[in-house]
């Protein structure tokens, strides 16, 4: 049977989530990082990859459902667009750090020493282990009730237009407006390993640096350099 590492953490989290689960060791499991695992081998732990892949399905069934019947009159493609943005990286990353979820990860000291606790990518598939933690503790109806309450609010902003997170088309767009050259990208930094690496990517438009990003991936770190080029002509 798995150690429980800390219970004081777990019950702090679920106070904050508003939930009470079963199965302490689940939770823990939804938290661990492969890091700390690794680390720890004689723990007999489980880190939170599966339950990754599982909330990643559940979030994506329960949000789809709930735009399908909530929104009517809009289209596949609208419908489409509208999921994308409510499930993608950084927001789920933005309901993370809203709950503080940073605080209870269990982490390597190669990924805490790397920042990991703030790294959107990390955040993010934490949270969806969450919910796949919280689908097999609690079940479906269970599960539905606490995704849409905790992700109300981002569904209301995105009916409304408020959320953008493709930055690269954006991008694109607003400078092909006056020419037909588009923003390239490249790769300035790598460091990490190669199962942890962090890219550093700059935008440039005419030979013109526009800004730069980091992130795990490289699609992450151009998503976040378009978003300070935006942010330097004052898209955003």
């Amino acid at each position: 049977m798995a150690v429980l590492v800390n219970k004081g953490l777990l019950a702090g989290l679920q106070r904050k989530l508003k939930i009470s689960l079963k199965d302490q060791t689940l939770l823990q499991r939804a938290l661990i990082h492969k890091s700390f695992r690794y680390e720890n081998i004689g723990l007999n732990l489980k880190d939170n990859e599966r339950l990754e892949f599982l909330g990643d399905s559940v979030l994506s069934i329960i949000i789809s459902t709930y735009i399908f019947h909530n929104f009517p009159d809009y289209p596949e493609g609208e419908l489409a667009k509208m999921r994308s943005v409510i499930v993608s990286e950084p927001i789920l990353a933005l309901k993370a750090r809203s709950l503080g979820l940073g605080e209870f990860l269990f982490l390597g000291k190669g990924e805490e020493i790397t920042g990991g606790r703030k790294r959107d990518s990390l955040l993010a598939d934490t949270m969806e282990a969450i919910f796949g933690c919280v689908y097999l503790d609690q079940g479906f109806k269970y599960t539905k009730d606490f995704i849409i309450n905790l992700f109300a609010d981002i569904i209301g902003e995105v009916e409304k237009g408020n959320y953008i997170l493709d930055y690269k088309t954006q991008l694109q767009e607003m400078l092909q407006r006056n020419s037909d050259q588009r923003p390239e990208y490249s790769v300035i930094k790598e460091t990490g390993p190669d199962h942890n690496k962090l890219f550093t990517i700059e935008a440039k438009y005419n030979q013109e640096s526009l800004g730069r990003g980091e992130g795990s991936s490289k699609k992450e770190a151009e998503q976040k350099a378009a978003r300070a080029a935006l942010k330097k002509l004052g898209e955003l």
